[in-house]
């Protein structure tokens, strides 16, 4: 295993199996509840008082990794307008309903089981008005309400996923075990994988709540249309929203059945398009830099770096301050050793965006690959302060100060580390560290 390949599961380590536990409610494997929208008996593993503790718990960390919300108050503000129109009018108003509009480049929306929700700005550019964005918020509401996540598959899935990342790959290597600079084609691991039935649900479940809240139900049917479409002539752009989103031609004709039936009198109504358009033309007036990253991440994902490397300096050339753009084209030259010319771009990302975490932790860790521990230690805990409780970056923290010469610091971080994970090459280098120091018998 060399440097560059070092820990994916370090980047992903976010919960240990005690805050698993505690989070989930070890007493609540599995019990019935009424359902919400169809008062049937479901079978959930948390109560909503527990979907609401995991959005609080992981969803930070996932929008983090789909490179923290878009830095353009308007788009978010816009956004968010049509999450409150809709969701004025679902069955679970009560929940903390959120949105943002997110730096990812992959096509995808995603909600968590209380309510925060992140639509991706690859997704946000390809759409044609303001109902077909309605019809995506509608969907991931219509998750929140049927509760799929809190339903017993569901939460076994997130609990696999947070569990999936304990065990840090890595080898000493000078200053120990540092992160993977890949990058996924969408992270979004953290999120539950829905069935068929659970899709079928939530559309019909988003078209009504579109449809109560002033829209024209065949919005609907342009956003299905819209995925269809992309998944013909751009599969790889969609792996992430199909992982999660099982997506078919039969839910289109079901939407363009429904629109064309049930609610077929909405589709007199204004879908929005002026408004749609001027409220997000900031956004689409970087689609070039959008496109040409995404198929930059496309490349990364398949490991051919030099191509990755030029998608994303086209990127650069179309919009030159775009904090994505940046953070991806420091991952694509670390991954081919050029390490110098890689922290230059992610120290670029921290001043464009300095309240999003992730450039933080790529020039911790780039800074310790050039055996500049101090610089390291400043942006992790930057890191460390943005975004609270990453495991991985307490090691790295305790990496950082071993290279600086303070023993007593890097001990205390490698002991904190150690009661997070007892597994791994990470917790068998803390270990010997403290156990050669006489800290540890």
């Amino acid at each position: 295993m060399n440097i560059d390949e070092l820990a994916l599961s370090l980047q992903r380590n976010r919960l240990t199996r005690r805050q698993v536990l505690a989070l989930f409610g070890a007493a609540a494997l599995s019990g019935c509840a009424s359902s919400p929208v169809g008062g049937g008996s479901i079978l959930v593993g948390m109560d909503e008082d527990e979907e609401k503790a995991v959005d609080k718990k992981v969803a930070p960390q996932q929008f983090s990794q789909d490179l923290g919300p878009v830095q353009d108050a308007q788009i978010n503000d816009y956004v968010s307008s049509v999450g409150r129109r809709l969701d004025a009018n679902v069955h679970r108003p009560q929940m903390p309903y959120s949105y943002r509009v997110l730096n990812a480049n992959y096509v995808n929306a995603y909600t968590f089981p209380g309510g925060a929700m992140g639509v991706t700005r690859g997704i946000l550019v390809e759409l044609d008005n303001e109902a077909e964005l309605a019809g995506l918020l509608g969907h991931e509401l219509g998750h929140v309400n049927a509760r799929h996540a809190a339903q017993r598959q569901g939460k076994a899935m997130v609990a696999q996923v947070a569990m999936s990342g304990a065990n840090l790959i890595g080898t000493a290597a000078g200053y120990g075990g540092l992160v993977d600079l890949g990058t996924q084609l969408g992270a979004s691991v953290l999120l539950s994988s829905y069935s068929r039935d659970n899709e079928r649900e939530a559309d019909q479940l988003g078209q009504d709540y579109m449809v109560r809240a002033g829209y024209p139900a065949n919005g609907m049917v342009g956003l299905q249309e819209l995925l269809v479409e992309q998944q013909k002539s751009s599969p790889g752009m969609l792996q992430t929203m199909f992982s999660t989103h099982p997506m078919s031609s039969e839910r289109r004709d079901t939407a363009r059945q429904l629109a064309e039936g049930k609610y077929v009198a909405s589709n007199k109504r204004d879908p929005g398009r002026e408004r749609f358009m001027d409220s997000t033309a900031a956004l689409r007036r970087i689609k070039p830099c959008i496109d040409a990253c995404q198929k930059g991440e496309t490349a990364m994902a398949g490991k051919q770096y030099g191509k990755a490397e030029e998608q994303f300096r086209t990127a650069l050339k179309a919009t030159p301050r775009d904090y994505a753009a940046n953070l991806l084209l420091a991952k694509a030259l670390s991954m081919q050793d050029k390490d110098a010319q890689a922290l230059e771009y992610a120290r670029t990302a921290t001043k464009i965006y300095p309240q999003e975490a992730q450039a933080q932790k790529l020039v911790g860790v780039l800074a310790l690959q050039q055996r500049d521990p101090a610089a390291a230690y400043e942006h992790l805990e930057r890191y460390d302060r943005l975004l609270p409780g990453d495991a991985g970056v307490t090691f790295l923290k305790g990496v950082s100060q071993e290279g600086m010469g303070n023993r007593q610091e890097a001990a205390r971080f490698y002991a904190a580390y150690l009661r997070q994970n007892r597994q791994g090459k990470a917790a068998e280098y803390s270990q010997s560290r403290l156990v050669s120091w006489g800290y540890l018998k």
